[in-house]
């Protein structure tokens, strides 16, 4: 009988292989790897990699493989290592010195992914959505106004692994901070997680305030009066841009949830580190508070961009139909006199001609202003 151990071992490489044939076709190779000792570090894809004791960043440079070594043999610290858009081979190569998780490391693999936090045999695997707000003159039918991008982190009891894909959210700036202040870094891997969270969100705040300034200026469009017709397409095409920012805020509450709760069973998140997540999901609860305001507002003001547009309708209507009135005067008059019969009313007169043109500008005179005081004109 075979032994379960080196079934389940067989099995999972088997995944691994799959989810790497899987990935490869929809991912292009950037580059491949060399030999089995080559490091990833002068790869593209890894941005930084470095070992922390105590807080402190160790001086020596590591490649990944290197520096987990050194921090499990020396069973101390933790390794943080950051990866910028990895191909399938990068991922392959980081998953089997962390061990990571093969459904972890397929989901990695994908750009649109929803916010999550899920546990793999020891392993906290987090999605979380960037948000940048795209600079722009004016809200039009056409602009893009939020663009999104996604970070991905591995924490385990040694090591961090963070993906970044999209052009923005990097990392750079936030492991400087972190490297300044050692005393949170040596509270282990949670604390970069944390760190990571909070920066997200923040960013969230940011582009809340920059969108809240577009949906004034919109406000301010719709019920501008000396704008008969105010643009639709860009009220429409604003809310749809919130709604993307929603999509990215949302399903975050859950995993800060989870994170914060000192019940959730979380060994790798340390208790003074939770009320850290608790902050963090506060400043995610007022964001979200904003997006549905938002959204509401624009539902508003979509309806009463239509309702504007209507009415604006409506008076043009009136003011054709006006006018078509007070030309039917003439052209009636005009069309009786014009039939060239012998016995027309007052046709032998001298005073016949200009009784009929007086006729018809009398006329047209008191339908014009029966239509200016019901406000038709």
């Amino acid at each position: 009988m075979r032994d379960p151990s080196a079934i389940a071992a067989a099995g999972a490489h088997l995944l691994s292989d799959a989810v790497r044939w899987r990935v490869s076709l929809v991912h292009p190779r950037r580059h491949r790897l060399g030999p089995a000792d080559e490091s990833l570090s002068d790869r593209d894809s890894v941005v930084a990699c470095g070992v922390y004791r105590g807080g402190e960043r160790d001086p020596q440079p590591h490649g990944f493989d290197a520096a987990l070594r050194t921090v499990r043999a020396g069973r101390d610290g933790f390794v943080w290592l950051g990866l910028y858009e990895p191909s399938a081979d990068d991922l392959s190569a980081v998953a089997a010195a962390f061990g990571l998780h093969p459904l972890a490391v397929e989901d990695a693999t994908y750009n649109h992914q929803r916010p999550k936090l899920e546990r793999y045999d020891g392993t906290l695997f987090a999605v979380l959505k960037t948000i940048r707000y795209v600079e722009h003159a004016e809200v039009s039918a056409s602009s893009e106004i939020v663009e999104t991008g996604q970070i991905m982190v591995f924490v385990g009891a040694d090591f961090v692994v963070t993906i970044r894909r999209g052009a923005h959210g990097e990392l750079q700036a936030l492991r400087a901070e972190l490297e300044a202040r050692p005393h949170l870094l040596a509270r282990g891997p949670a604390t970069v997680l944390h760190a990571i969270a909070d920066h997200v969100v923040d960013e969230y705040l940011k582009v809340a305030d920059l969108m809240e300034t577009d949906i004034d200026a919109i406000e301010n469009a719709v019920f501008d009066h000396r704008i008969r017709f105010p643009d639709a397409g860009a009220v429409y095409q604003l809310k749809r841009e919130v709604v993307e920012f929603k999509h990215a805020v949302l399903p975050l509450a859950a995993p800060l949830r989870e994170l914060a709760n000192p019940d959730s069973g979380l060994s790798l998140v340390p208790r003074e580190v939770r009320s850290y997540f608790r902050d963090v999901e506060d400043h995610l609860n007022r964001v979200t508070e904003r997006i549905a305001a938002f959204d509401d507002l624009l539902g508003s003001l979509l309806q009463a961009t239509l309702a504007q547009v209507s009415v604006a309708q409506n008076e043009d209507m009136r003011k054709i139909s006006a006018w078509v009135a007070i030309a039917a005067i003439p052209t009636a008059t005009a069309g009786i006199y014009g039939m060239n019969f012998e016995h027309m009313p007052e046709l032998r007169q001298t005073w016949g001609y200009p009784a009929v043109l007086s006729f018809m500008v009398v006329t047209c005179v008191l339908l014009y202003s029966a239509f200016k005081r019901n406000r038709w004109l």
